[in-house]
C-alpha cells in the first residue's frame, strides 16, 4: 500500500502567540457569533 504523510513540528510557540493576538484583535472588532481562524485570516 502507499501512504502520504503531511507533519508539522513548531520550535517555538512564537506563530502560535501571533495568531492568538491577532485573533483577540480581530474578534473585539466584531459583531457576536461564533467564528474560526479562517474567518479571522480572511480565507472564508
Amino acid at each position: 500500500g502507499e501512504r502520504l504523510e503531511v507533519t508539522h513540528k513548531a520550535h517555538t510557540r512564537d506563530n502560535f502567540a501571533r495568531g492568538a493576538i491577532r485573533a483577540a484583535k480581530w474578534v473585539v472588532k466584531q459583531k457576536p457569533g461564533l467564528y474560526n481562524m479562517m474567518d479571522v485570516l480572511g480565507l472564508k
